[in-house]
């Protein structure tokens, strides 16, 4: 009889072997699940809410997988791949977890019979690679030099992402706005330099695109009124100085003996401020904003000197302002002089729907732009945001990298033939995975004709048709239940898109492949008495 060993803590989880993997390949198809119906122009909505009652509505995929709460280890790569392909690309987050998904499907079996699993990540690796190439070799290159060409393509790609968004009813409004914003910017692209401000209200077509800094008017003391509401060529401070009186609430004690000498504290204060208040006057700024409150005592005496001032502006905005107009944001006002002084050709106080807007325009360093977004609902705004989000960020890619595809499911069929075909020049178990994978590229277009109630079969057949005719660029056509060239069509998306996508599924895919044990430690005693360990205390019964 030997004695049994024991490695791990008592309580400790550990599953192994070909279940383990099972098991890990279905919690990643509860996740594609969760996100698959989401995909494209006929995608539906979901409507998640959190622990404190707030709802949110998306189809933004990576919106969605942040918002759920997943515990399983294994799932949780397809989280962090989304959130990569919204980091890296902004689109395409549905798309790479359906695809990473799919993969693991159409392998699930070949693991069951018994392959080894490096096998069939040698397979899914060279099926990357191929897919790559092939990718690189039918992508279109954009003639930079021709302007309008230049800008018409980027209107088509920033149509496309939202195609399948909330306001596709109002793309071309938005898509011309969004190229508007994204060519403003300097050869960097930076994103925080495009604000995004929402106002309750209006139609969606009233929103503007603002050449310059826009945000809210802060909140404001008695005197704000009198205070003119535009000037031309102005001169702006910047501030993170609090000018106004404090109340003392610190443990400061001052002993006094006599009224007048309250006074004196009193009027020294009260000096302090005025000195302060008439520096910033003689600077010669006419528009003066703080990261801290301005009081009333303040915006009465800027206002009696045709001067405009807002406190607690918003760091993100303050910075936004630094980087249109110059100058810099001042913590003394002892050495406030032209040089620390921004400008700018126009600012103006202006009403949209219930709020006051602050717009400075014509910055002489203005790389920078404000969309102000009108619409109904809290929630219906956000996700014009987020969906503008996704639309930015593709044109900023296709700037960047030159080249486009055709969207709606074409290059994925077009991989899934090349795929098919070069599986049959190939002997060994290679041959069967590779055609799988070819198989599981179908995804996408089958989950368009899915979202949209369509056939799916019947119109996948007749893509097979027509890309083994060599009719590269079919794919799904929404409008018509039937198939079209999307290139033709402008159905467009930039080709880096497509290879993150298939390089984050493939990458992921072997990940969770790779992975044949899992072992939870138990949570050492948090607070508790740490449980007695079973076996046969004293007078315990048999």
């Amino acid at each position: 009889m030997q004695p049994q060993i024991v490695l791990l803590k008592e309580g400790t989880d550990t599953s192994q072997g070909k279940p383990q993997l099972i098991s890990n390949i279905n919690a990643c198809q509860s996740i594609v699940d969760a996100v698959r119906t989401t995909l494209g122009p006929r995608g539906m909505d979901k409507l998640i809410v959190e622990n404190n009652g707030k709802a949110t509505i998306s189809n933004d995929g990576a919106t969605i997988m942040k918002l759920l709460d997943i515990v399983h280890p294994a799932a949780k790569t397809l989280v962090d791949i989304a959130k990569s392909q919204d980091a890296e690309v902004g689109d395409g987050t549905t798309s790479v977890v359906l695809l990473a998904g799919e993969f693991l499907k159409q392998l699930k079996p070949f693991v069951e019979e018994g392959v080894h699993p490096r096998i069939i990540i040698k397979a899914v690796r060279k099926t990357l690679s191929l897919c790559i190439a092939r990718i690189n070799e039918l992508a279109f290159k954009i003639e930079k030099h021709d302007n309008e060409k230049h800008r018409a393509l980027l209107e088509k790609c920033a149509a496309t992402a939202m195609n399948s968004k909330l306001i596709h009813q109002q793309k071309d409004f938005f898509s011309k706005m969004v190229v508007d914003a994204v060519t403003t910017l300097d050869v960097l692209l930076p994103l925080n330099m495009i604000g995004i401000k929402k106002v309750t209200g209006g139609a969606l077509e009233d929103s503007m695109l603002i050449d310059g800094v826009a945000f809210k008017k802060t909140f404001s003391y008695a005197g704000f009124e009198m205070q003119p509401k535009s000037y031309d060529n102005v001169k702006i401070a910047l501030l993170n100085i609090e000018l106004e009186l404090k109340a003392e609430r610190d443990n400061a004690e001052v002993r006094v003996d006599n009224v007048q000498e309250y006074q004196k504290v009193v009027d020294a204060e009260w000096q302090i401020l005025y000195d302060k208040l008439e520096k910033i006057h003689k600077s010669g700024a006419q528009v003066v904003l703080s990261k801290l409150p301005i009081g009333d005592v303040a915006t009465q005496y800027f206002a009696d000197r045709d001067m405009f001032c807002a406190g607690r502006v918003q760091e993100e905005d303050l910075k936004r302002t630094l980087k249109a107009c110059g100058g810099a944001v001042m913590t003394t006002v002892q050495d406030i002089d032209d040089k620390v002084l921004g400008t700018c050709a126009h600012f103006e106080e202006r009403q949209v729907g219930g709020e006051r807007f602050n717009i400075f325009q014509g910055c002489p360093n203005a790389k920078t732009c404000t969309l102000i977004l009108r619409g109904g609902a809290e929630q219906f705004l956000e996700e014009t945001e987020r969906s503008l989000h996704d639309a930015i960020m593709i044109v900023r890619r296709t700037i960047r990298n030159d080249s486009v595809v055709a969207g709606g499911g074409a290059i994925e069929m077009e991989l899934s033939k090349m795929l098919r075909d070069y599986s049959r020049t190939i002997a060994g178990k290679e041959q069967l995975l590779i055609g799988a994978l070819a198989k599981a590229l179908e995804i996408i277009p089958r989950q368009l004709c899915d979202n949209a109630g369509f056939d799916a079969t019947n119109i996948l057949n007749k893509l097979r048709q027509k890309h083994a005719q060599g009719c590269q660029w079919y794919g799904v056509d929404i409008l018509k239940e039937h198939i079209a060239d999307n290139f033709e069509a402008f159905v467009w998306e930039p080709s880096v898109i497509k290879i993150n996508a298939l390089t984050a599924a493939c990458e992921a895919c072997c990940m969770i492949l790779s992975v044949d044990e899992t072992i939870k430690s138990p949570k050492s005693g948090g607070g508790e008495m740490p449980q007695a360990p079973m076996g046969r205390g004293m007078g315990r019964p048999f």
